[in-house]
């Protein structure tokens, strides 16, 4: 991006003492109820926007283990990283006190790297550190390019951004648990998955792989972020009744007898009875997963013969991912089928054994899924 590209932002009035109470009211219970990390992020670069007439206000948190500091979402920015003692930001952190500079770029502590980047000219910038409930610092709040026709950050705009980075702490704090407790629980689910896999002799990777792929179809179907969450971590947990399957049937190198094969689909509803129980959104749907994943299209399918759409949506789809990687996998009782192998098969059974409109999406977004494949190769993280 150029700089003549850039408009100018159009001189403000200082806000009234009303007005800056009705911007805190306005977003005090926005910000209170958001667990989402990303969205806590642009409301606190809304929120300080409005509060200080800032032309750009980027909310700076701290990653101790990797020692830097990383915005999500930014004004006019994607999601960028700096070292933790870097410019501007990086002084208010190590010294946790404010920073207020009239001419950024006469100032040595500027870091104008992301100017050179981006094209913009930053000017004025202000720097508030923000602190969790036990005064440890976590990151930085800072605001860029006062909108007034003074040009500059003032000794209240200090105080009225330091009292919102005080109100924010203990919120930004409670996002970041939930991240961290989201996070836990995936490892909790893909480790439940790898079991089955395990016993098997399949590759942890392929729960990982089913789950990425099942996210990307349900988001290619129009499924809500939250649906595709769900989706994402319930389907790892497809195969979870293998648990139950004896070794001798599990790790048979041939093909199974008419009776091993009954004992082997037994494994759908016994995945359905451990998480049927559970009032937990993710393992109400991971029991609806297991159970059904074995479904066909065409009724022919395992443990109910359920057809075309009594099989849920979530079956239907972890069915089409299980498969596709699956049959690219070389396992115990078969070797590894090529691409075109397996693209002919998925074409074939279209309408069949998997659900016309998801094979179209998989199919015309090929391209996506093999990304998948590929970042998710066995051997690798």
């Amino acid at each position: 991006m150029n700089q003549e590209n850039i408009e100018a932002p159009q001189k403000q009035t200082e806000l009234q003492a009303e007005e800056m109470l009705e911007i805190m009211f306005d977003f005090a219970a926005k910000i209170a109820h958001e667990n989402n990390l990303n969205k806590l992020h642009l409301l606190m670069a809304d929120l300080g926007k409005k509060l200080i007439q800032a032309d750009r206000c980027t909310l700076w948190l701290l990653d101790e283990e990797k020692h830097l500091l990383w915005a999500k979402v930014s004004h006019g920015l994607d999601r960028i990283e700096v070292p933790a003692d870097s410019g501007l930001v990086g002084h208010a952190l190590s010294t946790g006190e404010p920073v207020v500079v009239d001419h950024a770029y006469n100032d040595p502590r500027f870091n104008a790297d992301i100017d050179k980047e981006s094209g913009y000219v930053t000017k004025s910038v202000l720097c508030i550190p923000i602190r969790n409930d036990e005064a440890h610092l976590i990151g930085v709040y800072q605001a860029i390019n006062k909108l007034t026709e003074q040009g500059r950050f003032t000794e209240k705009d200090v105080k009225h951004l330091s009292l919102a980075a005080s109100y924010t702490g203990q919120s930004i704090e409670k996002a970041m648990l939930h991240v961290e407790m989201i996070e836990t629980q995936k490892e909790i689910i893909f480790t439940m998955g790898e079991i089955s896999e395990n016993r098997s002799q399949e590759t942890g990777q392929h729960v990982k792989r089913v789950a990425k792929y099942s996210r990307l179809l349900g988001s290619l179907w129009g499924l809500s972020e939250e649906e595709c969450n769900i989706l994402e971590l319930a389907s790892p947990m497809h195969d979870i009744g293998k648990v139950s399957i004896p070794d001798e049937i599990l790790k048979k190198p041939g093909k199974l007898t008419t009776e091993e094969f009954e004992k082997m689909k037994t494994h759908a509803s016994i995945g359905y009875g451990i998480f049927k129980g559970s009032k937990r959104t993710i393992l109400k749907a991971a029991a609806v997963i297991a159970q059904q994943h074995h479904e066909r299209w065409d009724g022919k399918g395992y443990p109910s013969g359920l057809s075309g759409e009594d099989i849920h949506l979530y079956g239907r789809i972890t069915a089409l991912a299980d498969v596709f990687d699956a049959l690219g996998t070389a396992r115990v009782y078969k070797k590894e089928w090529s691409m075109e192998a397996i693209l002919q098969l998925i074409k074939k059974e279209r309408g069949k054994h998997f659900d016309p409109g998801l094979v179209d999406l998989f199919l015309t977004n090929l391209d996506a899924f093999l990304e998948i494949k590929t970042a998710y190769q066995d051997g690798h993280a």
